[in-house]
């Protein structure tokens, strides 16, 4: 005999079968699309935790303060380039105000004069590497080389061809802080080779210093001061004769007893008229 149960096979059958019994049939498809939108639909995140200053900082630096130091390299890479030192164009170019620049270089002169010094320091460091030699010659030579270094670079050249004046007076007074600051290393030049032993003093070391340091001036500046064009070889060789101490007497001595003899004569004849 047949079997008395239903076995529907087919989504339609298994309508008909929910109808007479009365359940309701099972949505198969809806459950399988259901199931593939779960496994598709991405998992929950995580929120991230809010930004400390400091991982603000990393990610976004501040910018840098403007400082002294980059005024004072600015100033130079003006300088070098010929350009006119402006405090108030490079207090803009930095982000800072004019009144902060001044008060950060004191004036135009200072911060030229340092600008300028900080070019010669290095100049001077090179000049003593660059010769041999002790005592008296030494020193000469190394001014020498200085000298002729000078002669030649060009924004020094042009700087006083554009203000003799203003830059002369920069350079050799105390105006600027150049001439008192090269008087001070030749000073240390002297000091060093008179403890060595290779150099006798013949004045006092502060003086001789002085005297070197203007003798240089004098050559450096020459066609400015007195449009003459001088050898710095010359220079040299008059610092290895003030500094070796080989002067000529001022009087020679026949000289001193024939003056001698005229003050006798002037004398016996003041006698003679009382």
């Amino acid at each position: 005999m047949p079997s008395s149960r239903l076995k529907p096979k087919t989504g339609a059958a298994k309508g008909k079968l929910a109808a007479v019994s009365g359940r309701p049939a099972k949505p198969e498809a809806g459950a399988r699309a259901a199931k593939k939108t779960a496994r598709s639909r991405p998992a929950p995140t995580q929120t991230a935790p809010a930004a400390t200053r400091l991982g603000r900082a990393l990610r976004d630096p501040p910018p840098r303060k403007a400082t002294p130091l980059d005024l004072f390299r600015a100033a130079r890479r003006d300088w070098i380039a010929g350009e006119r030192l402006d405090i108030g164009a490079l207090a803009g170019a930095l982000g800072i105000g004019r009144a902060t620049a001044f008060r950060w270089v004191g004036s135009r002169e200072q911060l030229l004069g340092e600008v300028i010094w900080s070019l010669c320091e290095p100049l001077l460091q090179q000049a003593v590497a660059a010769t041999s030699g002790r005592g008296p010659r030494r020193v000469a030579a190394i001014c020498e080389y200085a000298i002729r270094a000078m002669l030649v670079y060009p924004p020094l050249r042009r700087f006083i061809a554009q203000d003799a004046e203003f830059a002369l007076r920069l350079l050799t007074s105390k105006q600027g802080p150049v001439q008192e600051r090269v008087i001070g290393k030749v000073r240390e030049l002297l000091q060093h080779q008179s403890e060595q032993g290779a150099l006798s003093l013949p004045l006092n070391v502060d003086t001789l210093a002085y005297l070197i340091v203007r003798l240089c001036e004098s050559f450096l500046y020459a066609d400015v001061i007195s449009g003459q064009r001088v050898d710095p070889a010359e220079a040299g060789l008059a610092i290895e004769l003030l500094l070796s101490g080989k002067v000529e007497p001022r009087r020679s001595k026949t000289a001193g007893t024939s003056a001698k003899a005229a003050l006798r004569d002037r004398s016996s004849k003041r006698l003679g008229r009382t």
